[in-house]
């Protein structure tokens, strides 16, 4: 197995921006997700995730270890479809699945995220990595933040699986 990666991540819900301008922004992507939980030991988030983008759909096996709360090990890797329909099985029966919509970009060299749930009519939620703690976050314009909520395991998907959060005004 490889040395799982560190992941630094900051989080925010904020107001749906139109897709017409996320679309012109540098390196931009939608793709549609569905992510599994599956059952795990305390401690260790374990899911699965199908992603279409663009007609190709890829599918991933993840596993976290929170570090604290705006940083994680992460144990990503492909598998095949075969491979994920028989992990979903193992789905963890007090989860739903999640399904969302993505549109990723780059603002500055920053890589954001940003996730919008059916649940959910005018807001979102935006994810950026950060290479080191410090690192400072330009947010593009158009983007609206209503609240930072990195560390708030209400917004976690895989807490959102269990029990998803009333939609943030």
């Amino acid at each position: 197995m490889k040395q799982p990666n560190i992941e630094i991540e900051k989080k925010y819900i904020i107001a749906i921006p139109e897709e017409s301008v996320l679309s012109v922004m540098e390196e931009y992507t939608r793709s549609e997700i569905v992510q599994i939980y599956l059952e795990s030991p305390a401690g260790i988030t374990h899911r699965v995730r199908s992603r279409e983008r663009s007609g190709n759909v890829t599918y991933t096996e993840t596993k976290k270890i929170r570090i604290d709360k705006m940083s994680s090990y992460e144990d990503e890797h492909e598998i095949t479809k075969e491979e994920f329909l028989a992990l979903a099985e193992k789905r963890d029966k007090l989860t739903a699945p999640i399904h969302k919509i993505r549109y990723t970009f780059v603002y500055f060299g920053q890589l954001f995220e940003i996730d919008v749930y059916p649940e959910w009519q005018r807001t979102a939620i935006l994810e950026t990595e950060l290479k080191t703690r410090e690192t400072q976050v330009k947010f593009p314009e158009f983007v609206k933040i209503l609240s930072d909520v990195t560390g708030d395991k209400r917004y976690s998907n895989a807490s959102m699986s269990k029990v998803f959060p009333e939609e943030y005004f």
